[in-house]
């Protein structure tokens, strides 16, 4: 067991329990995709068990790294007699239900994700359909056609009903202490954070992330109006007391309010990056995508590999629409694509 230390060049996604606060440990568990190499699962001593914040995605590797983490705390799965969840992507959840057919754990899930869940266990439902539906409003007709050509079907023994589904804000009442949820759409509708007073620490899950900015509405049921509910929650966060941030995926840091203030100067900036694309000609999210940066390094549009393209269209018509809320462009809908003129 490691105690966290203050080292924010340290590679986070090593294996091992590093220890937050006295009875709180950080669990990176690997993931298997290019991207994220790994999840935050928090592990909280609590009564003669441990509750969990997160769980991991469903794969041999994780459950054998998860099932060694909790055994050097004195623990056996079995006894963790409590998953609460952040938001029900797979790296946060699936693994959680696999641990309840075997050891009957209780999962807890925010209520706004009822929607993407029966979505996702449809017969008829497939992988990024959702995604494909966004490419083509913003005008990405061959790629959003190419991507559904591609889509699967999802493993639906992956997915099942939480045992609880929270109704936030609320009070989540634990053997030796609670803990409040608090709603914070945008990622998916349905995440939350919870928020322990007593260690004034938040769970943020992948609402507020250190170093990345969380996609929007990613999920099996859109949004309205993903990234306008998103600044509405982050907003939210920072009108609450400023609290040691425990995310998904990242370094624990001292503060919550420093990295709000830098995702909303980050989005403010490209709201005003795709009106003056859109003041130059460009009207639909495609055609704005492919005018504006991408990362931290300021790379082009043609240099992201083809998953990032289409987080990139679906990001930019996601600003797009939150333009046109505020009054600064003005939008109509031909045929199912959108377009944005300058109000």
């Amino acid at each position: 067991m490691r105690i966290e230390a203050d080292d924010p060049d340290r590679d986070w996604t090593i294996a091992g329990v590093y220890e937050v606060f006295q009875d709180l440990y950080r669990i990176p568990l690997p993931l298997p995709t290019d991207g994220l190499k790994a999840v935050n699962v928090y592990a909280m001593r609590d009564g003669d068990g441990l509750v969990l914040i997160d769980s991991g995605w469903s794969i041999d590797e994780a459950r054998a790294v998860l099932d060694k983490a909790v055994g050097a705390l004195g623990h056996g799965l079995d006894e963790v007699h409590r998953f609460l969840i952040t938001h029900v992507h797979r790296d946060h959840y699936t693994l959680a239900v696999r641990l309840r057919r075997e050891f009957g754990n209780r999962i807890s899930m925010g209520i706004g994700e009822q929607p993407s869940l029966r979505e996702t266990t449809k017969p008829a439902h497939r992988h990024f359909a959702t995604t494909a539906a966004k490419l083509r409003r913003c005008g990405a007709m061959e790629l959003a056609d190419a991507l559904r050509r591609g889509s699967e079907a999802p493993d639906r023994s992956d997915w099942e009903d939480p045992d609880d589904w929270l109704e936030p804000p609320s009070e989540v009442t634990l053997r030796d202490r609670s803990l409040q949820a608090v709603p914070t759409p945008g990622h998916t509708q349905g995440h939350v954070v919870f928020i322990d007073e007593g260690r004034n620490a938040m769970f943020a899950g992948d609402h507020v992330l250190p170093h990345i900015t969380p996609s929007i509405g990613l999920e099996s049921k859109l949004a309205e109006s993903p990234l306008r509910d998103y600044l509405g929650s982050l907003r939210l966060v920072r009108g609450m007391p400023d609290r040691v941030m425990l995310p998904a995926h990242g370094l624990v840091s001292p503060s919550v309010h420093a990295r709000v203030d830098e995702l909303l100067a980050h989005h403010a900036q490209r709201l005003d990056a795709m009106s003056e694309v859109v003041a130059t000609g460009a009207s639909t999210g495609y055609q704005v995508a492919r005018l504006v940066t991408w990362t931290r390094r300021g790379r082009r549009f043609d240099e992201l590999d083809l998953f990032n393209s289409y987080m990139a269209i679906c990001e930019t018509g996601a600003h797009l629409d939150v333009l046109a809320e505020q009054g600064r462009l003005r939008r109509e809908e031909i045929d199912g694509v959108r377009h944005y003129r300058v109000a």
